[in-house]
């Protein structure tokens, strides 16, 4: 299916957590259909030299260094814009694999203020402007993890029903108005630092979550799946869309080789 191309007022897209993965796999997706991406990560040096690598295919890119819990700053990062034809809410991620009963509440709550405050700031910050360009999109990329739960994922799992609960009830109430709301699931999708960072750099430990799985997902896989998501026409909206690698049938049933 052809990809359809972007509207003049709404070729800005904006992507969260653009430093690595799924997010700068995105960023480089939007812009090779045509939009200008703002880059937003904490980890200035990072988004940086992607805009660089964009700009330098051709396309147009923008970094913004910016930490999406810090609603004064996404306050201020709001007010560069006019207008903004898309938002992709990324930012987020895990922290630990403990049970219920000895998880450490540091984590959960930096996992909520992440993925769930940081959705809700972004999204408030930027409705106006997504308002404002006549044919706005807001992506959520959830989990798999926000619509089935698993041992050992609480927290994580938490704080992703916690988005997902977000973009359906968002999707509600701004029904009417030129805005899609779209949700992207993702199951197991092996990139550089989702599991490290999860595991605090046991390389051991995150290795084993994807041992013996053949293909898992990749970032280039679910920005794939974001691109073409955004540019369907205007009036169609997927709401939600679970992506898996073949080998995961749930959360907690994973084929893998011997």
């Amino acid at each position: 299916m052809a990809t359809a191309v972007p509207p003049a007022a709404s070729r800005i897209a904006v992507v969260t957590g653009a430093s690595s993965g799924i997010g700068a796999a995105t960023a480089r997706r939007l812009a090779g259909a045509g939009y200008r991406v703002v880059l937003t990560a904490r980890r200035k040096d990072r988004i940086e030299a992607l805009a660089e690598e964009i700009t330098a295919a051709g396309h147009a890119a923008t970094a913004y260094p910016l930490d999406v819990t810090d609603r004064a700053a996404v306050d201020e990062f709001a007010t560069a814009f006019r207008t903004v034809g898309v938002l992709v809410n990324n930012a987020g991620g895990a922290l630990g694999a403990d049970p219920v009963a000895t998880g450490d509440p540091d984590q959960w709550r930096t996992m909520y203020e992440t993925n769930v405050l940081g959705t809700l700031n972004l999204t408030q910050a930027l409705l106006p402007k997504l308002d404002a360009s006549g044919d706005g999109t807001i992506v959520v990329v959830s989990s798999t993890a926000g619509h089935a739960t698993y041992e050992g994922g609480a927290g994580y799992v938490a704080a992703k029903h916690g988005a997902h609960v977000l973009a359906e009830t968002l999707r509600l109430e701004i029904v009417g108005r030129p805005v899609r709301v779209i949700e992207i699931a993702p199951g197991m999708v092996k990139t550089d630092e989702f599991a490290l960072t999860r595991f605090g750099g046991d390389t051991e430990k995150a290795a084993r979550v994807y041992q013996g799985v053949a293909e898992p997902l990749t970032a280039d896989d679910v920005a794939d799946t974001i691109t073409w998501a955004v540019t369907r026409p205007p009036h169609v909206n997927i709401d939600l869309m679970i992506v898996r690698p073949r080998a995961q049938a749930s959360n907690t049933k994973v084929h893998r080789e011997p």
